[in-house]
């Protein structure tokens, strides 16, 4: 009796710390900025994106490459040239989290949108950045 009481209080347990790791997301656009004031990022180009495309089978998953514009109370920091791809997933993460808002300090990753379909082009106007963080 003690010991399945005891598994019960466990299971309700891991469900409750589970459920407050909740997933969010930002989108980093080339017109709107994460915050007007303090820091702000822009989306200014998708440099290349060799993504392997949905519908296709490729050797290589493919990488995209994306220049991403900091601003400091509106004025211009730096472009950086950032690097998507699952070997530069933690530097990418603590690159985003030195200018987002506290809140979203813990940012998971980052993925360009849309993802490439097999004979569909993507124009530059579609792309935007995905960052996901843990509320």
């Amino acid at each position: 009796m003690k010991i399945s009481t005891v598994l019960i209080l466990l299971v309700f347990s891991l469900t409750a710390v589970a459920q407050s790791q909740e997933k969010s997301y930002f989108k980093i656009t080339q017109k709107s900025c994460l915050k007007r004031s303090g820091y702000t990022l822009v989306l200014k180009q998708v440099i290349s994106d060799s993504r392997c495309p949905q519908g296709l089978n490729c050797i290589w998953a493919g990488e995209a490459q994306v220049v991403v514009s900091v601003y400091n109370n509106k004025k211009l920091v730096e472009d950086v040239v950032i690097t998507l791809s699952p070997k530069m997933l933690l530097e990418n993460n603590k690159w985003f989290a030195k200018y987002t808002k506290e809140k979203h300090k813990d940012i998971q990753n980052v993925e360009l949108v849309p993802y490439p379909k097999k004979d569909k082009p993507i124009t530059q106007k579609e792309y935007y950045l995905k960052v996901g963080y843990h509320k």
